[in-house]
């Protein structure tokens, strides 16, 4: 009797956990929504990368001194969208600046995070498509877009990597 129901419970196990595995994502469903790593030593002061995260553009710049003290210096009253500098990094990073790299008038990918792209008047981001200019912090200027450039989530793990997501 007891080894009748321990085959029951076994033979039910069995047919039971290839529909129960089969309601997991698969492995490219959770590679295109999982946090990724980033290492950021490589990007030297002045510089920025873009990269994909869930399908979004992502921003990353290595701030220069002159970059962080003009973003400082903007009287936040006059901003439209009215944030600090200081709430946009991560508080002892203020090097390493993370933006969502979507305008927020009508989505166009604004230039200024590679080399040799404008960047507008503010030493930021300018939108090709509108003329919507973002200075050095990702804040909103000049041109149509509303809102600041988003930020994504993300947490360093270390001095100079990311874990975005």
């Amino acid at each position: 009797m007891l080894a009748t129901g321990a085959a029951g419970v076994v033979g039910g196990a069995l047919v039971v956990w290839p529909l129960v595995s089969q309601l997991a994502p698969d492995a490219q469903t959770i590679a295109a929504g999982a946090p990724i790593d980033v290492d950021l030593a490589p990007v030297a002061e002045g510089q920025g990368i873009k990269l994909t995260w869930r399908g979004q553009i992502i921003f990353i710049r290595n701030r220069t001194k002159k970059e962080i003290d003009e973003a400082r210096a903007v009287d936040v009253a006059t901003l439209r969208d009215p944030q600090t500098d200081q709430a946009r990094i991560k508080a002892g990073h203020d090097k390493f600046l993370v933006l969502y790299g979507k305008c927020t008038h009508l989505g166009c990918i604004p230039s200024g995070t590679a080399a040799g792209e404008p960047k507008g008047d503010y030493d930021g981001w300018v939108c090709p498509c509108h003329g919507s200019h973002y200075d050095s912090s990702g804040r909103i200027r000049r041109g149509p877009a509303p809102l600041n450039l988003g930020i994504p989530p993300y947490a360093f793990t270390s001095d100079t990597k990311i874990k975005i997501g």
